[in-house]
Formats: C-alpha cells, sequence, structure tokens
C-alpha cells in the first residue's frame, strides 16, 4: 500500500508496522494529517489540529524505535480526542464559545493512558455545547457531518469522534458515554463504539474546580470507537490502565472467568421499533447462532423502561438544580431548547425522592446483575428508529418525548453501569444499521468476543471517502 494509503490501515497493524520499522511513525501521520486536509472541509469532524504536535511526537517515536525502546501497544499511532476532555496547554471548549480559552492544566486519564501507550494526538473532535446533544453541532465549532451524507446525524455526543473514524482521519477515536454518547454516533457512521463499565476506564478533569455531580461520576464513562474490533479492543485496554486521580477506578481483570458453553444470550422484546432495525436484530441473531451462541427470547427480563425512567428522574432533577443555569447563561439555541424540553419531561423531586431514586438504582442495578448470571449476553437495539435528521431534537417536549422514548436502549445502561457496545450490521440507502451487545460488570470480553463474530459475517463499513 502507498504511503499516502497508510489511514486506510488499522491502528494494531500501524502499530506492528511501525515497531518493525517497516513504515516510520512520521509516514504515518503525515498521511493522517493529508486525510485531514482531504476529508475534514466535508465533515467537520476535526475542530483543533494539532499537526506540529504529532510531527514531532512522530519524530520522537520513529527515534525510541530506532534505539530499540521498549514500545507500547498503540505506539506512533495517531489519534483524535473529543475536546471535552482535558488535554495539558490546550482549550476543553466542550463545544462552548465561553469556554474558547479554557486552558487545561493538565492530561485526563484517559490522554495520558493512551499517550503511555505510544499514541499520537492528531486533533480533537467535536462535541455539542456541554455535550448535552445526540447531534453535533454548536456555535464555537459548527456543525459536524455524516460521512454517508447530510441526511443522517453522526450522532451525539461523540459525533466528531466517529465521523474522524469513519472518514479515515484516524483509526481510534476517543469518546465518552453519558446516556449513549458513544454508541448512538457509532451506530449512526457505521462503525464500532464500547461504552465499558463504570469503573473500568479512569476519569478526571484537572481544569474542574469541583467534583462532578453525582451521575455525572456514577454513569459517564470513557471508551474508544474504532472501525474493528481489533482497534476497539487495543484502545479500550489502552485507555483503561490504572490512575490513582478517579478513586471509583476497579482493577479488574481484562477477561472474567467462561461462561457455560454454549453462551446464551437474550434478545429483548422491542414493541414499537422501526423494521430496519428489527431486521438488523435478525440478521445479528443468525450471525451468532451460526457461530454457536444460543439466542432466544427471555420473558423475564427485567425492565429496560423501569431503568430509563430512573435514569431521566435522576438525570434531569440534576440538570435542572445544578447545570440548567450555566447552560441557559453559556448555552446555544440548540442545547437550551434540548435541555429545557429535556427538563419539562420530568417532575421535580424532594430530597426524600431524589434519595429513594438514588437508592432504586441498586434494586434495578440487582434484577440486571441476576438476570445477567443466567443470560451472559442481552441483544438489543441501539435506538427504535435508524439514525435520524440532524436537528430532529428541536420540536420542544413532544418532539424530546418522542427521542427520550426510542433512544432509551441507551442510558438505561447507563444507570446500571453496565457495558455495552455498537456494531454495524450493514447500510441500506447510505443510512447505516445496528445492533447493541450489552453484559454484566466488567465482561466487556464477552462484548469484544461477540462483535467479533458480527465483523467477521459483515465485515467493516468504513473508511469512507465524505458524501458531498
Amino acid at each position: 500500500m502507498e504511503p499516502n494509503e497508510l489511514w486506510r490501515w488499522d491502528a494494531v497493524q500501524l502499530a506492528a508496522a511501525i515497531r518493525t520499522r517497516r513504515v516510520s511513525s512520521c509516514e504515518v501521520v503525515e498521511a493522517h494529517l493529508a486525510r485531514i486536509d482531504a476529508a475534514n472541509p466535508a465533515i467537520n469532524a476535526v475542530v483543533d489540529r494539532m499537526d506540529d504536535e504529532a510531527l514531532r511526537a512522530a519524530d520522537a517515536a520513529d527515534a525510541a524505535v530506532r534505539r530499540g525502546e521498549a514500545t507500547g501497544p498503540l505506539h506512533g499511532v495517531p489519534v483524535t480526542i473529543k475536546i471535552n476532555v482535558d488535554m495539558a496547554g490546550r482549550p476543553t471548549t466542550n463545544g462552548v464559545v465561553a469556554f474558547r480559552d479554557a486552558i487545561a492544566p493538565g492530561d485526563s486519564p484517559v490522554v495520558a493512558n493512551w499517550r503511555a501507550a505510544g499514541a499520537i494526538v492528531a486533533g480533537r473532535t467535536n462535541t455539542p455545547a456541554f455535550s448535552y446533544r445526540w447531534f453535533t453541532e454548536n456555535e464555537l465549532h459548527g456543525e459536524t457531518f455524516n460521512p454517508w451524507g447530510r441526511h443522517v446525524t453522526p450522532g451525539g455526543s461523540s459525533g466528531g469522534a466517529s465521523a474522524a473514524v469513519a472518514a479515515g482521519i484516524s483509526a481510534l477515536s476517543h469518546g465518552n458515554d453519558y446516556g449513549g454518547s458513544i454508541r448512538y454516533p457509532a451506530y449512526c457512521t457505521g462503525v464500532f463504539g464500547i461504552k465499558p463499565s463504570f469503573g473500568r476506564v479512569p476519569a478526571f478533569r484537572p481544569a474542574l474546580a469541583e467534583e462532578r455531580p453525582l451521575t455525572g461520576q456514577l454513569m459517564s464513562v470513557q471508551g474508544p470507537l474504532a472501525r474493528g474490533v481489533d482497534d476497539l479492543r487495543a484502545g479500550l485496554w489502552a485507555m483503561a490502565a490504572g490512575d490513582a486521580r478517579d478513586p471509583w477506578w476497579v482493577p479488574a481483570p481484562q477477561c472474567g472467568p467462561s461462561p457455560a458453553r454454549p453462551i446464551r444470550v437474550a434478545r429483548l422484546a422491542t414493541p414499537g421499533a422501526a423494521p430496519q432495525v428489527v431486521a438488523a436484530l435478525d440478521r445479528a441473531q443468525s450471525w451468532l447462532e451460526e457461530a454457536g451462541y444460543v439466542v432466544d427470547a427471555a420473558a423475564d427480563a427485567p425492565s429496560v423502561d423501569a431503568a430509563a425512567e430512573n435514569w431521566r428522574a435522576l438525570v434531569g432533577n440534576e440538570w435542572r438544580l445544578l447545570a440548567q443555569g450555566d447552560i441557559e447563561q453559556h448555552g446555544d439555541e440548540g442545547v437550551r431548547n434540548v435541555v429545557r424540553a429535556t427538563t419539562g419531561l420530568v417532575p421535580a423531586l424532594d430530597y426524600a425522592a431524589y434519595l429513594k431514586a438514588l437508592a432504586r438504582r441498586t434494586w434495578l442495578l440487582r434484577e440486571w446483575t441476576t438476570f445477567l448470571a443466567r443470560w451472559p449476553l442481552v441483544l438489543c437495539p441501539v435506538s427504535d428508529v435508524p439514525p435520524m435528521p440532524p436537528g430532529s431534537d428541536q420540536g420542544g417536549v413532544p418532539t424530546m418525548e418522542g427521542i427520550m422514548h426510542v433512544q432509551r436502549w441507551q442510558y438505561a445502561f447507563n444507570l446500571l453501569g453496565l457495558p455495552g457496545i455498537s456494531c454495524p450490521t450493514g447500510v441500506e440507502a447510505r443510512v447505516p444499521a445496528g445492533v447493541q451487545l450489552v453484559a454484566g460488570r466488567f465482561r466487556e470480553d464477552l462484548l469484544l468476543d461477540a462483535a467479533e463474530v458480527l465483523e467477521a459475517r459483515r465485515g467493516r463499513l468504513a473508511p469512507i471517502d465524505p458524501a458531498r
């Protein structure tokens, strides 16, 4: 493959080629910077380029190889970082005009961990203002477009990350997920995205003067997006290294005990799901069964709706009390509309009711952990509908009520802290389709193994040249 085609390679392939001096990190980084030049103007995924820093880091990576030094699993490989986590010396804008000069004093753990694994940050990717939408646009950086076409959103809030991976700008992108913000963008752009278990990947923002609200601590996680499962696995384990700044981090093993064979997969009921969504689930079920999994309906599955309702109650009331004032003051019209509509759906809780809702979270998680002891994997949608048109969340309370319903498959599992993975299954009329797999706590290994089956059967949808 020609050097200018290196952007098509997997991250693990690139790391091996750099380590063995088949190619240089400088060649790889230059190829990816050229790909940003070619693809980014059409999609606006990368909003903070780091060309000079990336080229200097590539020189250092090549020098380390020549000296025979030990190299990490991502040595010399360019990646992107979402612009809502801290990188030393760079602004953490979070898509907000007022934060355009908010220079971070240090690296967040995910940045530090990927750098320790040898990765080179080539740029920062876009997010909606305050990272509070399933769509990616803001007044500071503008709108990010789906490489498959502007008729569908690239998702949010990690829409810049998903678009970058799909368009070949980077083989690995960092994202985070509070209510679906990794899995939904992956679904919309035909790539893989994993939301790890709560406690798997350390999180901390050195720039913050005070701790995040409780739901942000318990339900928001950091994770990777990639075109293939091998890269997703490498990116996840590299960013999951411990960091003392996050007391919630758990030193859990990468692989748990082998479940009884054949592995049982519970397919959840999907009343009201669009035909395209049901067809994707049917394909995934068939492929898993052909690989030896046993997929069946589970009549005794706990309620996804109950978990989703609990997430809305806790998060909506936190937003109302602790975030809405800042969003009204500094947010753009799009995010203000969304937060007003979302909180308008949620009854106000007094202190006692909030504590009861928080306690109910434990009860719901117990139901799911008990169920997952019998059914190690769950097959369900990412959303009840195909990827939505851009701006579909701007219709006020009635519109938001419908969106919150079809997207409940995402944020219900944030409440529970369970890992989930978004896997593409096909594309029709330039609209990707996919499914979600969910597993028990710290069983990302089971998700990745099952995702490999789906990848082997369907193949990859990306990288693609952006539609213009």
